[in-house]
């Protein structure tokens, strides 16, 4: 059976890596991430925080230590980015940013939830964060809002819904396809988020991807989730919309690709197909980011230089 897992591993993606540096408590850092993944053959590493865009760093990265392993990453819209601010998200773009997170610790929903157990604890205390929403008092979705899916739509990234409640999902969404954004994800939609079954069935329907986090059932709080329940969470939004992420990193869980391995063994006892783990641990991914896309305009780019040169 590892060897089973070993050889499903190789061309994973992972779109929601913790590694670090960080203010919150890292178990590796991005260095250590590439490397474990270059290890296992995964094909491509999201890195996410919620306190900063990755990206720079993702750039270095890829510069100075180029390798087997794609880094992706994009930007957060939480408070110490200025919220809800078109600025970072055109600068993101700019250093070859890929999705755009919005709200995470500082959504009005995170907060509430967050008053009698704090959710991504930082390493020392700070500053309190700042309600965001992106609806303003009448339900209507924001301005700025509508700035930023423009620019996502005109980058032809991807649109997280971060963690909004699903009351605010549904108009952001609806307002995005209007606006010509093609990519839409949520990320662990059963946790903070509020998505039921026919919520995430519909989400599916309407072209958004359902990411689940391995560190619901590898991590410290495994042992509230079931291999029925990570059935359901699949048959949910079916398996051509859902997406097996890590969201791993922090101290105290597993490193993503251990989380990884998990959640595939997992799969494997519920008696999914070979077929059906690759597509929900890389397929799926890839047709989000448009992996496939970028790599095929690149090969037709290399193929047109050599041509040119003979």
């Amino acid at each position: 059976m590892s060897d089973r897992i070993d050889n499903l591993l190789k061309g994973a993606i992972d779109l929601h890596c913790h590694s670090g540096p960080s203010v919150m408590p890292r178990r590796l850092n991005h260095v250590e991430a590439i490397k474990e993944g270059e290890e296992a053959g995964l094909r491509a590493i999201l890195f996410k925080d919620h306190y900063y865009s990755v990206t720079p760093v993702a750039a270095l990265l890829d510069e100075i230590m180029p390798g087997s392993v794609k880094l992706l990453t994009g930007v957060p819209l939480n408070n110490t980015v200025g919220g809800l601010n078109p600025y970072a998200v055109e600068h993101g773009f700019k250093l070859g940013a890929k999705i755009v997170w919005m709200p995470t610790f500082s959504a009005a929903n995170h907060i509430r939830q967050s008053h009698r157990k704090q959710f991504l604890p930082t390493k020392d205390k700070m500053l309190a964060p700042t309600m965001l929403t992106v609806v303003d008092e009448r339900g209507d979705l924001k301005d700025e809002v509508k700035q930023i899916l423009d620019q996502i739509a005109a980058y032809d990234a991807v649109l997280s819904a971060g963690h909004l409640h699903i009351s605010e999902i549904w108009p952001l969404f609806a307002e995005a396809k209007r606006r010509g954004v093609q990519r839409l994800l949520v990320n662990h939609p059963t946790f903070l988020i509020g998505c039921n079954a026919a919520d995430m069935a519909e989400l599916a329907k309407m072209g958004a991807f359902l990411e689940h986090s391995s560190c619901m059932w590898a991590g410290v709080q495994g042992k509230n989730y079931t291999l029925e329940s990570l059935r359901d969470c699949i048959e949910a939004g079916g398996v051509a919309q859902t997406i097996i992420g890590s969201d791993l990193g922090q101290v105290g869980n597993p490193t993503p690709v251990e989380g990884l391995r998990h959640v595939i063994q997992m799969l494997i006892d519920l008696d999914y197909t070979d077929t059906d783990i690759r597509q929900l641990i890389a397929g799926n991914a890839a047709r989000l980011v448009g992996l496939d896309e970028v790599e095929a305009t690149d090969q037709a780019e290399r193929v047109a230089e050599r041509q040119g040169a003979i």
